[in-house]
């Protein structure tokens, strides 16, 4: 089956798209609004860049209703910060509840029940629930379209990484202490730590 992407509807587009590019890391993002409204939001389109400098990236799409900008967004453009905090099994609930299309004044951290903490290098709070965090300073945004289905590229530079005592040992995290949990499709997440195996490179 061959498939020209011009040919789709953007959400099937988007249903293609995480139907095979999965499992995903999940980039719980907090954020601050100009008055100091905090945000917390989940997306799954996240990775790393680079290690030096330290270089992380996530992308928020436009909202399907009107395309407008997500919040998370808007933020992050008007203060040049935020905090990616990484999803454990522990918090999947919670996260979960910070997915909805809640109004610019309702604070995601009450209403998911998750705990403020603060950031040593950044204004906008990391959730202490969390057992890693990486503080981060906006370094670039692009954009690509402003329709419902567009989405934006947020490359930010790592400042500040907290990592719980737990899980460091000997300069490296103990990833099944972590328990993170992945992305799927739906309302599908997977627990990659449950089932590895190991291939030597040669």
């Amino acid at each position: 089956m061959d498939v020209m992407p011009e040919s789709l509807h953007w959400k099937d587009a988007y249903k293609l798209m995480i139907g095979s590019i999965l499992p995903r890391p999940i980039a719980f993002v907090s954020t601050i609004d100009e008055k100091g409204a905090a945000n917390l939001a989940p997306f799954s389109f996240f990775t790393a860049i680079s290690a030096e400098p330290m270089m992380v990236c996530f992308s928020p799409m436009r909202k399907g209703t009107d395309g407008s900008k997500k919040d998370t967004l808007i933020n992050i453009e008007n203060t040049k910060e935020f905090v990616i905090n990484i999803v454990s099994e522990q918090i999947a609930e919670q996260m979960n509840r910070c997915a909805g299309d809640f109004e610019p004044e309702v604070d995601e951290f009450i209403q998911s029940g998750l705990t403020k903490a603060k950031s040593k290098t950044v204004a906008p709070p990391r959730v202490k629930e969390s057992l890693v965090h990486l503080e981060c300073g906006l370094h670039e945004v692009l954009h690509f379209g402003e329709k419902a289905g567009s989405g934006s590229l947020v490359i930010g530079k790592v400042r500040h990484i907290h990592v719980d005592d737990g899980l460091f040992y000997e300069g490296k995290i103990d990833s099944d202490q972590l328990k993170p949990i992945g992305r799927l499709a739906g309302h599908m997440y997977t627990k990659p730590m449950t089932d590895t195996f190991e291939i030597i490179r040669r």
